[in-house]
C-alpha cells in the first residue's frame, strides 16, 4: 500500500525499499517545500523515507494550524502507515514538529533524530552564532548576515527574495553545489507565520517533562542559524546524543553527506535493536566500522537541564 494514495489532509512523498521499515520526514522552512531534502545523501537505498508535506507547503496548500497542533498530521501518518511506532527525521523548524509529535503521541514515536535544530526556544541559551568562523570577507556572506540581522520582510515577495539573499549565510561555504540548493523548496512568509500560531504558552515544559525517546541531535559546527552552544545544550535537554558535524552549516546532507548519511543509518539501525546493544561512543555504518569519538557524545542525563536552571 502507498500511504500516497490514501486520503489524507497533507501531502506525502515516498522514496526507498517499500519492504524497509518507515521513516517519517517532516522538512523546516518553517513550511518550505521539502524538495530541498532531496533523498538525505542516499538514505532512501536502505530506508523507506516517507516524507510528510506540512500544511503550507506548496502540494498540501492551505496553512499550518500551528506546529503544536499540526503533531496531529505525523500521528495520521504514523497511523496510516500501520506501525506499533516509527522512526521521526526533522530538519530545522521541522524539529518542533517532532518534538510535539513525540509529546502528545509518545506511544507513536519510536526514536526523533533532529538536524540542525533551532535551540534556544528550548534551552535559553544566548544565540552564539558570531562566534561561527563563516568567511566574512565574501562579500556574498557579509551581506547574508546583515540580511540576517536587519530585515523583516512584510511580504511574500520581500519574504522569498529575503531567503535567497540570507542562504550563503546558511552554508559553511557559498560554492554552486550551495547556491544550486539554496534554490530549491519553495517558501512563504504567510505560512511560516502560520507555524508559529496558536502554540500553547506550556509547550516547552511540557516537552521537558515528556519521555522523549531515544533521539540523536545532528548539529553544523558552522551553522549560524543555529549556533552551536545552543544545539549541545538543546541536546542536553532532551537526554540526546549527539552529533555536532565538522566543515558544516545547516544542510549537512549537502554540505558532508558522507558524515551524515553514515552518522544517520547507524543511529537508525542502533535504535532497531536493543538499547543494551547500544554501543557507548561509536556508531558504524555497514560492514566498516568508524570511530566517532569526536562526532558523538553519548545520551546526556535526562535532568540536564534542571542542572543548569541551578547553575
Amino acid at each position: 500500500m502507498r500511504v500516497a494514495d490514501l486520503e489524507l489532509p497533507f501531502a506525502v512523498t515516498e522514496m526507498g525499499p517499500s519492504d524497509a521499515s518507515p521513516v517519517i520526514v517532516l522538512p523546516g522552512g518553517p513550511c518550505r517545500g521539502p524538495e530541498y531534502l532531496g533523498d538525505l545523501a542516499g538514505l532512501d537505498r536502505t530506508r523507506r523515507l516517507v516524507v510528510l508535506h506540512p500544511r503550507g507547503t506548496p502540494l498540501s496548500g492551505g496553512l499550518s494550524r500551528g506546529w503544536w497542533q499540526d503533531a496531529d498530521d505525523v500521528a495520521a501518518l504514523a497511523d496510516a502507515l500501520g506501525r506499533d511506532a516509527v522512526d521521526l527525521i526533522a530538519h530545522s523548524a521541522g524539529t518542533r514538529l517532532a518534538l510535539a509529535a513525540a509529546t502528545r503521541h509518545s506511544h507513536l514515536v519510536r526514536s526523533l533524530t533532529l538536524v540542525t535544530p533551532p535551540a534556544s526556544w528550548l534551552t535559553g541559551t544566548p544565540h552564539d552564532g558570531a562566534s561561527i568562523a563563516l568567511d566574512r570577507t565574501d562579500p556574498a556572506v557579509a551581506a547574508a548576515l546583515r540580511a540576517l540581522e536587519q530585515e523583516d520582510p512584510a511580504t511574500d515577495d520581500a519574504f522569498r527574495q529575503a531567503f535567497q539573499r540570507q542562504a550563503p549565510a546558511t552554508y559553511a561555504h557559498w560554492t554552486e553545489v550551495e547556491r544550486a540548493h539554496a534554490r530549491v523548496g519553495a517558501v512563504s512568509r504567510a505560512a511560516a507565520l502560520a507555524w508559529f500560531d496558536d502554540i500553547p504558552d506550556e509547550a516547552v515544559e511540557l516537552i521537558r517533562a515528556a519521555p522523549i525517546p531515544p533521539t540523536l541531535v545532528i548539529g553544523g559546527r558552522l551553522d549560524y542559524l543555529t549556533g552551536v552552544g545552543p544545539v549541545a545544550d538543546y541536546a542536553a535537554v532532551l537526554g540526546a546524543r549527539l552529533a555536532m558535524i565538522d566543515d558544516c552549516g545547516h544542510y549537512p546532507w549537502i554540505e558532508q553527506p558522507e558524515d551524515f548519511l553514515r552518522v544517520t543509518d547507524d543511529w537508525l539501525s542502533q535504535v532497531a535493536s536493543p538499547p543494551s546493544e547500544w554501543p557507548d561512543r561509536t556508531l558504524s555504518s555497514g560492514s566498516s566500522s568508524t570511530p566517532l569519538a569526536s562526532m558523538i557524545s553519548p545520551p546526556c542525563p535526562p535532568n540536564a537541564w534542571a542542572a543548569r536552571a541551578r547553575g
